[in-house]
């Protein structure tokens, strides 16, 4: 639409099923590089896409005529059509159904940015359980426990 600016930065989070299909650092790289080319071709901006075996950020700039479910609900179900077309597992690749999703104001780019960067070390440290329940306080989010993502039995 002419006349229409905007600046929405948007980080979502979501995870493998279960989180036993672990996400193989062989191929980790690559599924992150197809996500970027993914949320892209729905017209939104990829700045930064990285993970750890059991769950995926995506930093992006959201298109304001598009929904984040919209972009993600693409993202999610032909990302995980290319693991199982690449064979990657003996078994049958899910993504957990639904995500988190965070908006930032452009001075808290470069934090967003090296946070995501940086989460192979970031979880050296911390657990993923810990790390997504820190995020809904801080930004404020009501939720049910039942249905945070749970840790593998």
């Amino acid at each position: 639409m002419a006349n229409t600016y905007s600046q929405l930065f948007i980080q979502t989070v979501f995870v493998v099923k279960y989180r036993q299909a672990l996400l193989a650092k062989d191929w980790r790289e690559k599924l992150m590089g197809v996500i970027g080319n993914l949320i892209n071709e729905t017209g939104c901006q990829t700045l930064i896409v990285n993970g750890v075996e059991d769950h995926v950020h995506c930093f992006f700039r959201l298109k304001p005529n598009l929904s984040v479910s919209e972009v993600m609900k693409s993202v999610k179900a032909r990302s995980s059509k290319w693991i199982n077309e690449q064979g990657f597992l003996p078994h049958r690749f899910e993504w957990q159904p639904g995500f988190g999703c965070f908006s930032y104001a452009r001075s808290q780019y470069e934090a967003v940015y090296n946070y995501i960067r940086n989460q192979e070390k970031h979880h050296q440290k911390r657990t993923f359980r810990s790390e997504y329940l820190d995020l809904l306080e801080k930004f404020g989010i009501d939720y049910d426990e039942q249905y945070v993502f749970q840790d593998p039995q």
